[in-house]
């Protein structure tokens, strides 16, 4: 009986030590979670966050100054689009108006060949033709003075060569129809005729 009894206290022990074993596993597994969340702390995780607010911060800085310096030309390019505009807004009608003002300018060249430019309806005419230059005075229309002066292709246009002696070579001495600037562009160039000597071969 005694033997029995011994057996069976050995047995009914056993679980007890079992158990005591798992709480001690348990107890020693969570001491290394513990340890191993205690790696990054919260002041870490912060300052990680803060870290990357900066940056995207500094990007989006960066960003709106580049869009701004972009919004800032397209208003200068816009506005200096619109004054262009404005500026030569009447250069097609005032192109077209040069016409009429050459039209006058013939007729009272004929018409003075023929009844002397004291006649009145001669002077009718030219009294109409400075009217219209005047007008056109007011609109930054301006005539390009072309006789006398060195041939220049930006506002001369070469029609012809006659010789003279008086002159040096390539200067305009004969203006067939004269050429008027708006502001400071050219509006129409002069057609003329420019100077060549004896030794001089197809220059204008």
């Amino acid at each position: 009986m005694s033997k029995r009894t011994d057996t069976q206290d050995r047995t009914e022990m056993a679980p007890a030590d079992n158990n005591s074993n798992i709480e001690e596993n348990d107890h020693g597994e969570g001491g290394h979670l513990e340890e191993g969340a205690s790696d990054q702390s919260p002041l870490d995780d912060l300052a990680l966050k803060l870290t990357e607010a900066e940056q995207q911060a500094k990007e989006n800085y960066e960003r709106l100054l580049r869009v701004s310096a972009e919004f800032e030309n397209y208003k200068k390019r816009t506005a200096r689009e619109m004054q262009e505009t404005i500026k030569y807004a009447n250069e097609k009608i005032i192109g077209e108006l040069l016409t009429v003002v050459d039209n006058l300018q013939r007729a009272i060249d004929s018409a003075s060949q023929q009844c002397g430019s004291d006649d009145p309806l001669v002077r009718g005419v030219d009294l109409t033709l400075n009217e219209t230059l005047k007008l056109l005075e007011r609109y930054y229309v301006s005539p390009i003075d072309a006789i006398g002066q060195p041939f220049d292709p930006n506002f001369h246009q070469a029609m012809m060569q006659e010789e003279v002696e008086d002159q040096p070579a390539n200067t305009v001495v004969r203006e067939l129809q004269k050429g008027y600037m708006i502001h400071d562009r050219l509006l129409r160039p002069a057609l003329v005729a420019v100077s060549k000597t004896a030794d001089t071969k197809n220059e204008p």
